[in-house]
């Protein structure tokens, strides 16, 4: 059967119908969209299996495989808690065995609806997982980026921001291209309830370190990690006003939004929240209670792609930007970036790896930014001879106990 050309036809339409030349080119130019689609729109695309693995260091990748041989890539984990979340994965695939891979909000419903008992950090880091995989699969039959299918890019590059320690390591980053940095208050012990002066004096002047090293024209971010009483974090965010860090996360526990916002009130410094906080309903709270003006969702927990889209545009309506929360592997950075390249209020992407011996082709960083992905779906393809060694792992999160009376505290 001989191959129809769709673009021939169309140019001979736009000859027959006396076209310029240049319209001829501009409407040939868009139908390269989906120039590499491997299918057409209605053709059969089934899902065949779901596969999860552990990768170093701490990670669980998921494969989802089709008919056409289109594969799909997510990262469906909670942290120290892959082997469970590996588990929610496969008590979810009978479900989606045999389903069109593109109805991808449609599957979020169910998979999400039809658990009698919703949410909550596995099964939302599941779903979350899968749905990236999905968007990945419908890019790629599509022949096109994911930011493509939520609108298209709405920016031409997407900056991210690394962690750092010590001045050393600043110094280390700036000269590799970053601009954006994210630290932990110094302490020489595990925060106590009450601190002293001279723990938040400590924390203080470490800070001002980092500025120093880093000048005025780099942002640093400052992450309280949920591990600071709310008494001490107000000292501690006064202390580190003159610094001017570019978001405080997490300033308190997570879980107590009112006294989030009441810290929000009592300072200029932008306040960040959303690593353990799940779906719109999670969002909502904290968002009609102004506890933090930059939002944190992490696509790999808080209901993947098609989720963390309606959390922007709850957002957006608060004048609150997007900052997503990404401690996690390539794939979640992939993610994460086609999210950035879509919305109108993202700040900066997190990120602890580009890629380097586990993509094919890492993200390339310049002047703090990464390029804009221009690959099918989420652009990435995993190099698996690169993988071989990083196969397995037994990562647990860390205990740690004050020093004085053994009981147990918050890292």
């Amino acid at each position: 059967m001989k191959t129809i050309d769709r673009r021939a036809i169309i140019a001979g339409v736009f000859t027959a119908a006396g076209w310029s030349v240049l319209d001829r080119a501009e409407a040939v130019a868009q139908q390269r969209t989906g120039k590499d689609a491997p299918i057409q729109p209605k053709d059969n695309l089934k899902i065949t299996k779901l596969e999860t693995f552990l990768v170093k260091p701490r990670w669980l990748f998921l494969k989802v495989q089709t008919n056409a041989g289109i594969l799909g890539l997510g990262e469906p984990i909670t942290e120290g808690r892959a082997l469970t979340c590996a588990e929610a994965v496969r008590e979810i695939e009978p479900y989606l065995i045999g389903k069109d891979p593109r109805r991808v909000v449609h599957h979020w419903q169910a998979i999400y609806r039809h658990a009698f008992y919703r949410g909550g950090p596995i099964l939302t880091s599941a779903l979350s997982g899968i749905d990236q995989a999905l968007w990945d699969i419908k890019g790629k039959a599509l022949g096109v980026p994911v930011y493509e299918l939520l609108g298209g890019p709405t920016r031409d590059r997407i900056r991210v921001y690394a962690h750092a320690g010590s001045p050393e390591d600043i110094r280390t980053a700036i000269a590799r291209g970053f601009t954006a940095f994210k630290t932990g208050p110094a302490k020489q012990r595990p925060s106590r309830y009450i601190e002293t002066p001279a723990a938040v004096q400590y924390a203080a002047e470490k800070f001002a370190e980092l500025r120093r090293a880093a000048g005025n024209d780099i942002d640093i971010a400052i992450d309280f990690h949920g591990a600071i009483s709310p008494g001490t974090a107000k000292l501690l965010i006064k202390a580190l006003e003159p610094h001017q860090p570019m978001f405080v996360e997490e300033p308190i526990n997570c879980q107590n939004h009112d006294i989030m916002a009441e810290l929000a009130r009592g300072t200029f410094l932008p306040i960040a929240t959303g690593e353990r906080v799940f779906t719109k309903w999670g969002f909502r709270e904290v968002l009609e209670k102004r506890a933090a003006t930059i939002l944190q969702p992490d696509l790999c927990h808080a209901g993947g792609i098609t989720e963390v889209r309606l959390i922007a545009g709850m957002a957006e309506a608060y004048y609150a930007d997007i900052a997503p929360h990404n401690p996690l592997g390539p794939i979640s950075l992939a993610a994460g970036v086609q999210m950035a390249a879509s919305i109108p209020n993202f700040l900066c992407q997190e990120q602890v790896s580009l890629g380097e011996g586990y993509l094919k082709k890492p993200f390339n960083l310049r002047a703090g930014h990464l390029d804009l992905p221009t690959g099918p779906g989420l652009g990435i393809e995993l190099d698996e001879n690169a993988m071989a060694d990083k196969i397995g792992h037994d990562w647990r999160n860390p205990e740690s106990y004050d020093a004085d009376d053994g009981s147990v505290t918050d890292w």
